[in-house]
């Protein structure tokens, strides 16, 4: 699944300090508020990057289980062998 693109969100990674920085167009003719089709954008935008992120962290945490398991599993070979039991 690629990244969300919409006319309205501007491209690359969203960080704090550009979402920080984000304004978003009001609505025209003096009216007030934002349009909605920026703000749904934005939303979008949003909610991809977070559970694209959350994802990722998810595969980070899952690996880092894996290895610490695998290191685990070292140390007691080495210790066993050590004490002559392997």
């Amino acid at each position: 699944m690629g990244v969300y693109r919409s006319r309205n969100a501007f491209s690359g990674p969203l960080t704090a300090d550009r979402l920080a920085g984000v304004e978003l167009p009001r609505t025209p003719l003096g009216r007030r508020g934002y349009r909605p089709e920026d703000v749904h954008a934005l939303l979008h935008r949003l909610a991809y990057e977070v559970g694209e992120r959350n994802r990722r962290l998810d595969l980070v945490q899952d690996e880092n289980r894996r290895l610490k398991q695998a290191l685990r599993d070292w140390q007691a070979e080495c210790a066993a062998k050590r004490q002559g039991v392997g």
